[in-house]
């Protein structure tokens, strides 16, 4: 069986429809469709809670506009003999939605749990347009099987409640089935509460769904031909990269790549499923297709990506043997809030722990280090900890990185021959990815040339 996912961009238009409707309808035998909700809405969703939260009342406007994006589709789209099914399930939903921004407008207020719902809007609108418009499309509603827990206060997948209740949905579908399946929406599975995976989560409920289900392959449906060497928005001569390993292309979508959601491929992985990116709009191009190992006619560097909105945080001490009591304090208190820490070193400071965050973490991050430093600080052991803000990770990624023992060198001093400062680089942890931390002015500089020198 395969799972496919179509994203936002690919469910937004009748016209974009119009394609999905034919690429599934060419599946022999059952099949899996996650799908996004119309393009752009996730965002408008968001956007016009926040203006019924502040008591604007364009909320309204903006909420019959919505509404009438999906009545259009379904009037263009659907068959008559399901039209006014499919309407009525989605006036309903927009009528529950109507109801929360009502009283979001009310409270003057945006509780988390009731955004989380809001959002959840889009897919469960979308799902039933694709379902009614497919040969053999049949709804299945994602609440019921995608399960989530609170971890640290963030909804993560409970993994084998999820996997059982998969497993019982999909396992008997009828001949010739494509289920579809509203993506990113989950709930909690003691409460019962709406939550959802995460900007991207569509990709990873498909992730979920084929690993549970042991599928031939995993198929993400976008709108590019696949991952590329580079960003083509910066990067002119960009081009297809059309084999990368799991590891490859968890790192490239971790470092800014904007291909897949990072967390889509570890069920996959873990269960050696392929998976397959592919072009809604050009259905004919061979894509890129992700595997466990590498392949003999692959090039040694896989792509040239950057992460922007980072900080730079640097801690210095005074005594060399705090360093290790530090760093194993730091990366502790840190993870246990679920922030994402990039380790970076620069031979220029000895003396001082580096490590990049995210923007939005900084502030946070410099206040618990401070508490759990204070002992230190107060005997002037350790100085307080410093952000950086506006730098960028211009990551270069491929196979055995460890060994291409010139490559930082020459990648390092081709930087600093062309003014570009290069604050620090990540350490020698992993054999995938080298890693330079510029400031973020400087980025797309520094990917036009790091990209010509070594394509």
């Amino acid at each position: 069986m395969k799972v496919l996912k179509f994203g936002g961009t690919s469910v937004g238009s009748v016209e974009s429809l119009t394609q999905v409707k034919k690429i599934v309808e060419t599946i022999p035998g059952n099949a899996v469709i996650v799908v996004s909700a119309l393009g752009g809405l996730t965002d408008k969703l968001i956007a016009t809670a926040k203006l019924a939260a502040a008591g604007n009342a364009v909320w309204k406007p903006e909420f019959e506009s919505m509404k009438q994006r999906h009545l259009h589709i379904i009037n263009t789209m659907v068959p008559l003999t399901l039209r006014d099914n499919v309407i009525s399930e989605v006036c309903t939903l927009f009528s529950q939605l109507q109801r929360i921004y009502e009283g979001l407008y009310l409270i003057k207020a945006l509780p988390e749990k009731i955004l989380d719902e809001t959002v959840s809007f889009g897919e469960r609108c979308s799902s039933w347009i694709v379902a009614a418009i497919i040969k053999n499309g049949i709804r299945h509603d994602s609440l019921k099987f995608i399960k989530t827990e609170k971890w640290y206060g963030k909804n993560v997948v409970e993994g084998k409640i999820t996997s059982h209740l998969i497993a019982q949905e999909f396992n008997n579908l009828q001949e010739n089935e494509k289920a579809i399946v509203p993506g990113f929406i989950s709930s909690d599975y003691k409460t019962g509460e709406i939550t959802n995976l995460g900007r991207g989560g569509s990709d990873f409920t498909g992730a979920l769904i084929a690993a549970a289900l042991g599928a031939e392959t995993l198929e993400i449906w976008t709108d590019v031909d696949g991952f590329m060497t580079s960003d083509p928005r910066i990067v002119k001569n960009a081009r297809i990269t059309p084999h990368l390993t799991f590891s490859e292309s968890m790192e490239l979508c971790s470092f800014g790549a904007k291909v897949i959601y990072p967390p889509t491929i570890f069920p996959v992985f873990h269960k050696n499923i392929p998976i397959k990116i592919l072009n809604t709009f050009n259905p004919e191009a061979p894509g890129t297709l992700i595997t466990d190992v590498s392949f003999p006619d692959d090039p040694p560097i896989k792509g040239v990506t950057a992460l922007n909105d980072l900080s730079l945080i640097k801690i210095r001490f005074l005594d060399p043997l705090l360093k290790e009591s530090i760093l194993i304090r730091t990366f502790k208190i840190l993870s246990e809030n679920a922030y994402k820490i990039i380790p970076v070193s620069n031979s220029d400071s000895d003396d001082e722990l580096h490590f990049v965050v995210n923007a939005s973490d900084s502030a946070l991050s410099l206040k618990m280090l401070n508490t759990e430093f204070a002992p230190e600080i107060g005997q002037g052991l350790t100085e307080n900890p410093v952000a950086e803000s506006n730098v960028s990770a211009l990551a270069l990624v491929g196979n055995e990185m460890k060994e291409r023992y010139n490559l930082l060198s020459r990648v390092l001093y081709s930087l600093q021959r062309k003014g570009i400062t290069v604050k620090a680089v990540g350490s020698p942890t992993s054999n995938t990815t080298l890693l330079f931390i510029l400031d973020e002015r400087q980025v797309k500089d520094a990917l036009n040339l790091t990209h010509s020198l070594l394509y």
